[in-house]
């Protein structure tokens, strides 16, 4: 059972960064007007921040961390883990992007650093490894970055997926803090559903050909490449309304909390519809479920930190806060997480 409890552990700090373009669903040439206010109207997505060509997730996280690390005043020294969650790092073998990050940040060569190749319940597994390393106390400090440039996955014609997905980079500190609490866990797997939400080309299961850029018209008339992007929208609604309901309960019973324990509830920004489902399977008030949703799309595993930041900055650095993250999709895999927050550094949001 993937009931956890990391003790004397705090975050101390969140950033975000996002690309300076804006586009606006609306604009898009490749729909029907019909189309496209059905998909904002159902989804909720009204525009992305995307990026050039040239940027990668690093780009961004590397932009949000050293404003973090700066005004929290930390000693790069005591950085013992850097962890970078993304599903889009700048190559797609090897190195690991979190070598390249360790140096462009100029940690400390003793810090150790790995990628770990989670979507959109990645916060929350990060949140979980960085703070079963720190919890011993053989370490000050880690740092989180987490992130993905989504925009550049899907095909653009792709009406189920093109208007989506947004790009974003986030950094979040954590520390060794033996007055802490510490941060709780529900974490949890279905890899039978890993077709659900997959690039079917490109790795080594099925390599890279001439084919892969080809473009088809699937049988529900989605127009797609074997390279992009392949979303089963019902089989991810069926999915998130069922277990994301299932683990913040199952967490709270473990926890005996109820929603009076909680003063945001902040989910994965995957789909306006589906995630008001969630919050009403879960009784939760409106004004405890923030969304970033309608100004940045689905930021895959930055949409967390991501709506902290944009949407509840002022709480979270003015009072005491008792969170409830859930993070679900690809995988497929999801997870939840219940901690408290305590007036932490939270820089205003960094466009580049």
């Amino acid at each position: 059972m993937a009931l956890l409890h990391n003790k004397h552990v705090a975050v101390k700090g969140i950033s975000a960064c996002v690309p300076g373009n804006s586009i606006k669903n609306a604009d898009n040439t490749f729909f029907s007007l019909n189309e496209i206010n059905a998909f904002i109207n159902n989804v909720g997505v009204e525009e992305l921040r995307v990026s050039e060509t040239e940027v990668c997730t690093s780009d961004l996280c590397v932009a949000a961390a050293q404003k973090l690390l700066e005004e929290l005043d930390v000693d790069k020294n005591d950085i013992g883990i850097l962890v970078f969650v993304s599903q889009s790092p700048d190559y797609y073998f090897l190195p690991n992007t979190a070598c390249i990050i360790q140096d462009k940040l100029q940690l400390n060569k003793e810090t150790l650093a790995f990628d770990v190749p989670l979507g959109c319940s990645g916060y929350v597994y990060g949140l979980n490894l960085i703070a079963s390393y720190l919890s011993s106390g053989q370490m000050k400090k880690g740092l989180l970055l987490v992130g993905d440039t989504a925009s550049k996955i899907p095909n653009p014609r792709d009406k189920s997926s093109s208007m989506l997905f947004g790009d974003a980079g986030t950094a979040t500190i954590m520390e060794y803090d033996e007055r802490s609490e510490g941060i709780y866990f529900h974490m949890a797997t279905d890899g039978s559903g890993y077709k659900a939400i997959i690039v079917p080309e490109g790795g080594f299961r099925n390599r890279f050909s001439n084919k892969s850029l080809t473009e088809y018209k699937n049988d529900e008339g989605l127009i797609r490449t074997p390279n992009s992007l392949h979303l089963d929208g019902f089989d991810v609604f069926s999915f998130g309304i069922s277990e994301a309901p299932k683990t913040c309960k199952k967490l709270m019973e473990h926890l005996n909390i109820t929603n009076n324990d909680i003063d945001y509830a902040v989910f994965h920004q995957a789909n306006r519809m589906m995630n008001e489902k969630i919050r009403k399977k879960l009784s939760l008030p409106e004004n405890k479920v923030p969304y970033s949703l309608k100004h940045f799309g689905n930021t895959s595993s930055a949409s967390i930190p991501l709506t902290m930041v944009t949407e509840m900055r002022e709480d979270l650095r003015k009072k005491t806060n008792r969170l409830l993250l859930c993070g679900f999709g690809v995988g497929l895999s999801w997870g939840t997480a219940y901690t408290t927050f305590n007036n932490i550094i939270v820089p205003e949001l960094i466009e580049i």
